[in-house]
């Protein structure tokens, strides 16, 4: 309807079909069309009709008023959007899930080099806290996984996948291994995320069908709390291979693949699943999906 609001403001200015339909760069046939459809549309009759223009009704003239409020927003809010995307600016608020935090600078350091004017909010949440503040428009963007609990009204947008490994003294009982098996993981005092994480449901549910009981003797909501017990050489934890490797130090912990199964989920970008987002999101979907290339389908479904 816009566009024929605007061939109609075309028509007042000129005062002629032939002019106005020139100046609008489309045929007199056209702006006819289109003044006769906003005419059933709106169900008032809002030009006189003769041999020639004889001007507007005054059901028309109000509709000329509203046209000139409308199409002037609609310029407005085009031209603040088109210069928000040349000149980026403002703040956005990430919340993750602890074990992506690795993956973020992977985001924030490339959009921050092409867009120097925005600032990053980044919040440490499990995944339910993520839909949660997402619907409370705390947050802008959640990157959780999205492949394994339902998102609801969210959509997820693939970035990467999340493979396992469990990190140990490099001294320990492994030591010489390649991989380890999640059954021979379960046998080893763990320290992991505490339950209502999803990387720790994930990882039960896993030991639990590698026909395994998990035996965690320390649980917590930080990743920082669990590295320093491994490093005590008393404990094991089974992480991200991300996570793992940037704990990883040579002679004192090692990262060892689990296999048996070798599991992997898709962790992602989590959006409200609207046709339309802010530009700084928009923007950092366009970085995101280039930082991580994924072939992987998004899924959309409730909780977490």
């Amino acid at each position: 309807m816009i566009e024929k609001l605007d061939l109609l403001l075309h028509l007042a200015r000129e005062r002629h079909f032939g002019k106005a339909a020139q100046a609008a760069g489309v045929s007199q046939p056209t702006l006819s069309s289109a003044v006769k459809s906003l005419e059933e549309q709106l169900g008032v009759v809002i030009v006189e009709r003769g041999s020639r223009f004889r001007g507007f009704t005054p059901e028309g003239e109000r509709v000329l008023s509203w046209a000139r409020q409308l199409t002037a927003d609609v310029r407005t809010m085009r031209q603040e959007l088109q210069a928000t995307q040349r000149d980026l600016a403002g703040e956005l608020r990430l919340g993750v899930i602890p074990t992506a935090l690795p993956a973020v600078t992977e985001l924030t350091v490339p959009f921050r080099a092409a867009f120097a004017d925005v600032r990053f909010r980044i919040m440490s949440l499990t995944s339910n806290q993520i839909l949660q503040k997402l619907s409370d428009l705390e947050i802008d963007v959640g990157i959780s996984y999205v492949d394994s609990e339902p998102l609801g009204r969210f959509r997820g947008v693939p970035l990467y996948e999340e493979r396992y490994a469990l990190l140990v003294p490099s001294d320990g009982p492994f030591e010489n291994r390649k991989s380890i098996t999640w059954r021979e993981a379960a046998k080893l005092p763990l320290c992991q995320l505490s339950g209502d994480m999803q990387n720790r449901r994930l990882i039960d549910r896993h030991l639990r069908e590698a026909g395994a009981d998990p035996h965690c003797t320390v649980e917590s909501n930080s990743m920082l709390l669990l590295y320093a017990h491994v490093r005590t050489g008393g404990w094991a934890s089974i992480m991200p291979v991300r996570f793992a490797e940037e704990f990883e130090q040579p002679g004192r912990l090692r990262a060892i693949p689990l296999v048996e199964p070798d599991v992997r989920h898709v962790v992602g970008l989590i959006l409200p699943d609207r046709d339309t987002q802010t530009p700084i999101v928009t923007k950092f979907i366009r970085t995101a999906q280039k930082a991580f290339p994924v072939k992987a389908p998004a899924r959309s479904a409730t909780g977490a």
